[in-house]
């Protein structure tokens, strides 16, 4: 950090409150609740209003959608893009930060500041939402309230498991999360995108790939997907489901012949938050129709 950076921050953390006159940081401290948090991600956004302490949240960043009071706060960006000078004019208590928040720079800008930083764990798989939830009730000083809503996760989730389990159809689904230099970019083993495609109980067609990365035309009609699977954000902004069914890849696939498409809200289907249990039930009706219901999801 180069010194004029520096005294800027410096000096809107002493405005703030944030970092006393001698030198000494933290306004904020781990015995007590926070009275004012700043979130950047989107699932724990939301962790943080299930757990009742919505009223404290003043800013969050672009991927803070659920609840509908998120989007009342003030936006502190997207957040892999954070401006530490937009954070400390909210003057907050703790930022609650998911694990691939950043740049670090900003980051260690703000910890140098004064800002408490509590950085969520990298939660790989569904099934580990449970310490996410608990992680951010211990930074508010709502551990019971976490407690109790993990439980609520932990029976909701094994519900929809089990329900799952008993359709017997097993649809090739191939997530494509956007489109880059005309490629398609899927989403492959290893991706959040994966875990819900097996989760609702398909497979997914892109397993070749690793990771999220373009798909060649020849792999994709390889791949033979019987769905194909969208954020809604994404469709919305290229025109609609039909733009991607009809590129000439998915036109000669399953898929495409059968113009099934599913959309879902992206924060809901990959946020990894306290509405996965919804998002799989959601999935698994779209991709087996009469024997999701049946299944009683």
């Amino acid at each position: 950090m180069n010194r004029r950076s520096f005294n800027t921050l410096a000096a809107l953390a002493m405005a703030a409150g944030l970092v006393a006159a001698d030198g000494n940081t933290g306004a904020w401290a781990e015995d007590k609740a926070p009275g004012r948090i700043v979130v950047a991600g989107g699932d724990l956004t939301e962790i943080v209003f299930a757990l009742g302490a919505g009223d404290s949240v003043i800013g969050v960043d672009q991927t803070s959608n659920f609840p509908p009071e998120a989007a009342e706060r003030e936006q502190i960006g997207y957040v892999r893009r954070l401006s530490p000078e937009g954070v400390l004019s909210l003057t907050p208590d703790l930022v609650i930060a998911a694990h691939d928040a950043g740049p670090d720079i900003a980051l260690e800008q703000l910890e140098a500041a004064g800002v408490a930083i509590a950085r969520a764990p990298e939660t790989d798989a569904a099934a580990a939402i449970p310490e996410k939830i608990r992680f951010v009730g211990q930074a508010i000083d709502r551990a019971d309230a976490a407690e109790a809503l993990a439980a609520r996760f932990e029976a909701d989730f094994a519900s929809v498991k089990d329900k799952v389990a008993t359709i017997g159809s097993s649809p090739r689904v191939l997530f494509i999360l956007g489109i880059r230099n005309g490629a398609p970019m899927i989403g492959g083993t290893g991706t959040t995108a994966d875990n819900m495609i097996t989760l609702a109980g398909g497979v997914n067609a892109g397993a070749g790939v690793e990771g999220y990365k373009p798909m060649s035309r020849e792999a994709i009609i390889a791949a033979a997907p019987d769905a194909i699977l969208v954020m809604s954000q994404h469709a919305d902004r290229i025109g609609g489901l039909d733009v991607i069914l009809d590129l000439p890849e998915v036109a000669l696939t399953p898929a495409g012949q059968a113009r099934r498409g599913i959309a879902m809200e992206g924060m809901l289907l990959l946020g990894f938050g306290p509405r996965t249990p919804d998002a799989i039930a959601e999935l698994a009706r779209a991709l087996h129709a009469e024997n999701a219901v049946a299944a009683g999801l």
